[in-house]
């Protein structure tokens, strides 16, 4: 007895239904994306309820001819959408390994380069002048941007009822001790010279003492509130004039080059005697007298003397046996004569057009 047909499963007499399958099925897996999609198009051509799975469960109602010549090209068809799908696949994950790699981040690369900073001008001035002194066999060291009266004047010889206190626009401290105001942003290093010493109890001594110092002025192309100095000072048996003439001439030509001529003229200084001021011949009109010179050919870089004796007492040195000489000097004022810069304000102004010529 005959089989009844399984009304749910078509039943094609002839190749037509196969190449109207075929048709779609490949036109539609052209269109496929990605696995998602080829994953619902296998189970709708090739599942257990697929359309060719559904075709070649058929093949069994039909007479034994057609079932041989429908079941082949059925076969052939499958093979055919099987070799399709795998081909689909392994283009897509082509695809998507290519996509991955565009995206990659290969972190063994080195990074975007990033814009390289520089050293602040007076920052480079400061680094020589230390270096330099620093090759002279003096040491680094720092004191408090905020000072004692007695350090910053008293120590120095310069009282209360000194006129010498007019030299510098101080900014005191609002605290008050037995009435009085004894804490200020100090004007000058001069007194780390003190503490030095203090902390020293036998020389030698041999320290510059690089820092920022404070006044109460208006700022001019020569004059700001705030600015650097560097202080030297070296202590010991038989130090003289000519000991201090010598370092002071060395740093000048090794700053402002190995042709400088150097002069040597009388100041007044509280805290030391003889006073003297350090000048360079100018290197811009070669002495014959230009503005940056005042028109007198030398330019005054520094002050500087022979440590007074009461200071050396005042410490607990003897002042018979030991002599000693300080200098001070404006980083700023150097960087300006080494650069040929005419206002001071330029340096904090921060204007990258004028920061990034050094």
């Amino acid at each position: 007895m005959a089989a009844t047909p399984d009304p749910a499963l078509p039943m094609p007499s002839d190749n037509e239904s196969l190449t109207q399958i075929e048709s779609q099925a490949l036109s539609e897996l052209d269109a496929v994306a990605n696995d998602d999609a080829l994953e619902r198009w296998r189970v709708a051509y090739l599942g257990r309820r697929g359309r060719l799975t559904l075709v070649l469960r058929g093949l069994a109602d039909l007479p034994i001819e057609e079932r041989r010549r429908v079941g082949a090209r059925a076969n052939r068809l499958k093979q055919q959408l099987e070799a399709s799908v795998e081909e689909k696949r392994a283009r897509l994950a082509q695809s998507a390994g290519e996509a991955l790699n565009a995206e990659r981040i290969d972190v063994t690369l080195p990074g975007p380069p990033l814009p390289r900073g520089r050293l602040h001008p007076t920052t480079q001035t400061l680094r020589d002048v230390l270096d330099c002194f620093v090759s002279m066999g003096f040491q680094v060291v720092e004191g408090p941007e905020i000072e004692w009266d007695h350090y910053n004047f008293e120590a120095l010889r310069i009282p209360r009822d000194h006129p010498a206190r007019d030299m510098w626009d101080t900014l005191w401290i609002d605290y008050e001790k037995d009435g009085e105001r004894p804490m200020l942003l100090r004007t000058h290093t001069s007194p780390n010279q003190i503490r030095v010493m203090e902390q020293t109890p036998e020389p030698p001594v041999r320290v510059v003492v690089p820092g920022k110092v404070y006044r109460y002025e208006a700022t001019d192309p020569t004059h700001e509130w705030m600015h650097i100095q560097v202080e030297g000072l070296a202590v010991d048996e038989g130090i003289s004039l000519a000991d201090l003439k010598g370092t002071l001439a060395d740093f000048a030509r090794r700053i402002f080059g190995p042709d400088r001529k150097v002069a040597f003229r009388c100041d007044y200084f509280p805290f030391v005697e003889p006073g003297m001021e350090l000048r360079i011949d100018c290197f811009l009109c070669g002495g014959e007298g230009c503005r940056t010179c005042s028109h007198s050919g030398w330019i005054e870089i520094l002050g500087a003397g022979m440590v007074h004796p009461e200071i050396l007492d005042a410490v607990g040195y003897d002042s018979e046996r030991y002599t000693g000489f300080a200098f001070g000097m404006g980083i700023e004022r150097i960087a300006m004569l080494r650069h040929g810069i005419e206002d001071i304000r330029l340096f904090y102004s921060n204007d990258l057009r004028f920061l990034r010529q050094f």
